[in-house]
């Protein structure tokens, strides 16, 4: 199985929880400005973007990014995953129905969420969802 995880980060918190979910992965791990690949190359695919304005994806490039490839998720398993700082984490939930929606299996049926900074005991569970992605 091949794995990647591709993100965006603008504090470094996502960037954080990246490194670990790759790092139990064994995935390949880019920003999403740089993957240039392309997403059939890969059976699994872990995603992550922070919540931004009024919990959303982070509009200039990650959205953009999703939004080409929603329509190659099909069949594919997807974690999603990323931090936040205020709500409830509506973004995720929302971002989960699209992934469903595009047709992809969202690993455990819902995202990986820290709330600001992740603690270690956050990038734990970045690992083993990682881990589990993998599989």
């Amino acid at each position: 199985m091949k794995t990647a995880v591709i993100y965006w980060s603008g504090t470094g918190n996502t960037e954080q929880m990246a490194m670990a979910v790759a790092e139990g992965a064994g995935a390949d791990l880019f920003k999403v400005s740089e993957f240039t690949g392309k997403i059939a190359d890969y059976d699994r695919i872990a995603l992550g973007c922070p919540a931004m304005g009024a919990e959303e994806l982070e509009e200039t490039e990650f959205e953009p990014f999703f939004a080409s490839i929603e329509g190659e998720l099909s069949g594919k398993t997807v974690g999603l995953f990323g931090s936040y700082g205020w709500g409830d984490g509506e973004w995720m939930r929302s971002w989960v129905d699209r992934a469903t929606g595009a047709g992809a299996t969202v690993l455990d049926g819902e995202g990986l969420m820290a709330n600001e900074a992740p603690s270690d005991e956050d990038l734990e569970k970045c690992k083993a969802f990682g881990a589990r992605l993998a599989q």
